[in-house]
């Protein structure tokens, strides 16, 4: 019994551990997350999800890291059968009561210009700036390659 309850306590800690979430005024950003990139990558695709607690819309409009050179918001979409991805450059709003989440295939983050290559099990820096919320320091977990995250229930 002490050894379940061991192992218990310690898969919690672990979870605990490993999820990272922050908040910027009505905004909760929960796991924000990269894909490791070999080296010679110039690119990389960030991740997140953004809910929205407040009864006022709010919106996504830029960010940095000192990993890359450029920040971008991007967004995924499929045209007549073939994949398109667009840059939003007026942002992404998070409208009251709502969850956005970005992700592979949808819409994410381009890290551009990378310093360095993206290594799996380490975090990159950032910083995400909201129209209303102002602006947050966030730190990306780095996932392996092609992988999606390991904290999918968070």
């Amino acid at each position: 019994m002490k050894s379940v309850l061991l192992a218990a306590v310690f898969a919690l800690a672990t979870v605990s551990a490993s999820a990272h979430e922050y908040k910027a005024g009505s905004l909760e950003i929960i796991h924000p997350w990269a894909r490791a990139t070999p080296k010679g990558a110039t690119v990389a695709g960030g991740y997140l999800k953004i809910v929205n607690t407040g009864d006022a819309a709010d919106r996504l409009v830029g960010g940095s890291t000192p990993a890359a050179g450029k920040f971008e918001i991007h967004e995924m979409s499929m045209d007549g059968g073939v994949m398109k991805m667009r840059p939003l450059p007026k942002g992404l709003e998070i409208k009251p009561g709502q969850t956005v989440e970005l992700k592979p295939g949808s819409y994410h983050l381009m890290f551009v210009g990378l310093k360095e290559p993206f290594e799996q099990g380490k975090r990159v820096k950032g910083t995400l700036q909201f129209e209303k919320a102002g602006t947050v320091e966030v730190e990306y977990a780095v996932e392996a390659m092609g992988g999606a995250p390991e904290h999918k229930g968070h």
